[in-house]
């Protein structure tokens, strides 16, 4: 069974509900260690935190861009705690294990989205963010790697109901999520990439999308469906709010995107009859 949470490491761009899961983590006797912002709104809070640069004992330098990527950091979340060439790994250079990891990136996609210029846009490609979420996911087995906020209570519960310590059915899931976030960061950089440099075609392309409903069934009754949400969205179907009626269907919503996409292509009001 894996040891309860004892250090977490919480670095966030949003800061929703940082107060209450540090304060809790902070009353749960956890060592919390942070940097930049995030440690300095956590003090505001009167929580109690060790700056990482205290905690590996160097510095951060170049305007923030190296704060986390340091050994002490990557062993204390990458290290099997049931590994004995590990553990003594950890004993031989000073490396504390980090247990929880609570990290959500640089708001790369929003900043593209605001319409910045390109320098602005490359300062919010996070770097240490995504490599700490994909070292914690890896070893799942002994870390909880958090990286949204609405996931703070589920946490809360399940160390509740652990006396402090955290499932692997639980980090498993948590695992999987990071994993998404970080893929989905990765691929909107690329397109940004792409869109930059003119590249209509890109040698490799990644389409992301966000969950935001089950369908009754797909195109035919025995299937299943589901509709995603890829990148902000622009009026249309999946913006739309249905006013009356059953769950409209696969086939509803592709006849009614076809319509919707018709009518866009006149500057007169024009209307649309599919059937």
């Amino acid at each position: 069974m894996v040891e309860p949470i004892r250090r977490a490491l919480i670095s966030v761009s949003d800061k929703s509900g940082l107060t209450e899961i540090g304060t809790y983590l902070a009353v749960h006797g956890v060592e919390i260690l942070s940097t930049g912002g995030t440690a300095k709104a956590l003090r505001d809070s009167g929580i109690g935190v060790v700056d990482v640069s205290e905690h590996t004992g160097f510095p951060e330098m170049m305007d923030g861009r190296v704060k986390t990527l340091h050994p002490t950091i990557h062993g204390g979340l990458l290290a099997r705690r049931d590994n004995d060439d590990d553990l003594a790994a950890m004993e031989a250079h000073g490396i504390g294990g980090i247990d929880l990891l609570i990290v959500n990136l640089y708001p790369f996609e929003a900043t593209v989205e605001a319409g910045a210029d390109e320098a602005a846009c490359i300062e919010n490609i996070d770097i240490g963010g995504p490599a700490m979420i994909r070292a914690a996911a890896k070893n799942h087995a002994a870390v909880a790697v958090v990286v949204d906020p609405d996931d703070y209570h589920r946490l809360i519960s399940e160390m509740d109901a652990g006396d402090g310590r955290t499932t692997l059915e639980f980090r498993r899931g948590l695992a999987a999520k990071a994993y998404r976030r970080t893929g989905a960061y990765d691929a909107a950089i690329g397109t940004w990439f792409a869109s930059v440099m003119g590249e209509e075609f890109p040698e490799r392309t990644l389409f992301t999308g966000q969950l935001k409903q089950t369908l009754r069934y797909g195109e035919n009754p025995h299937q299943t469906a589901a509709v995603y949400v890829g990148g902000p969205a622009r009026p249309g179907v999946v913006s739309a709010r249905q006013l009356q009626g059953k769950e409209l269907s696969f086939n509803n919503l592709n006849d009614t995107d076809a319509a919707f996409e018709l009518v866009a292509e006149f500057e007169d009001t024009a209307c649309a009859i599919i059937k």
